[in-house]
């Protein structure tokens, strides 16, 4: 059989500068040609993929094309051409909410609670599609833009997964240490309720300016989150 190759991406949109990178991706800013519309392409290196990442590429291009919420950053379009693919996403201007944090230091518990009002808006649409996202985190939360109080915007579901109701169902470990669930850290079946742990870990991040768990030595810090112990330093004004 022959092969042909699809050229749609780069008759259709004209790439610019990079905004992010990762193992087998980067992220670039594009137009497309004909409306000059703006979007963030993620571009991911097909040739350098397992089998088994061919099927993780697929799952979260599937579970993209599922969500449609103001605070999820939306999959505009999905194109492969020989060796790449390309996702098509909300271009968002205002970088990550960890970025923010750390220029803050912490927010009050107003900002704190417009802002986690969103991310558990976001979190409960995938939810209701089946969606568990598996990594939230600040650095996978985005600002619209750089104005105040800009919508926040659920980001990466490279590691996110569907299941079915609300099964505990998935032994996976999958996620960032400070911010992984206790049953996962014990490797007892999980589903949706993970994604609720790491919710509050971000609220607790956004009031005081520093983790719940924290420990160089990553037995210590998991240690920590499946006794509970969490971390109180001297108040910074907050209440």
């Amino acid at each position: 059989m022959a092969t042909t190759t699809c050229t749609r991406f780069t008759d259709e949109y004209q790439l610019y500068e990079e905004l992010g990178k990762g193992a087998f991706s980067v992220v670039r800013r594009c137009v497309k040609l004909c409306t000059g519309q703006e979007y963030a392409a993620k571009i991911i290196n097909t040739k350098k993929l397992s089998a088994r990442d061919h099927q993780k590429l697929e799952r979260e291009a599937r579970i993209c094309r599922l969500l449609k919420h103001p605070n999820i950053v939306r999959l505009h379009d999905s194109i492969s051409e020989e060796g790449f693919h390309y996702l098509l996403f909300d271009l968002v201007t205002g970088g990550e909410l960890f970025e923010d944090i750390v220029a803050r230091e912490y927010y009050s518990e107003a900002d704190a609670s417009h802002c986690i009002q969103q991310i558990l808006e976001a979190v409960l649409h995938c939810h209701q599609m089946g969606v568990v996202h598996r990594d939230l985190k600040p650095e996978n939360l985005l600002l619209a833009s750089k104005c105040k109080n800009a919508a926040v915007k659920l980001a990466d579901f490279g590691l996110a997964i569907e299941v079915q109701g609300d099964q505990q169902a998935w032994f996976g470990f999958a996620g960032t240490p400070g911010y992984l669930s206790p049953e996962v850290l014990r490797k007892e079946a999980y589903g949706k309720p993970v994604d609720i742990w790491a919710c509050g870990v971000i609220l607790y991040i956004l009031l005081v300016g520093y983790p719940p768990f924290w420990d160089e030595d990553q037995h210590k810090l998991y240690q920590q989150i499946k006794a509970g112990r969490m971390i109180f330093l001297p108040q910074n004004g907050t209440q």
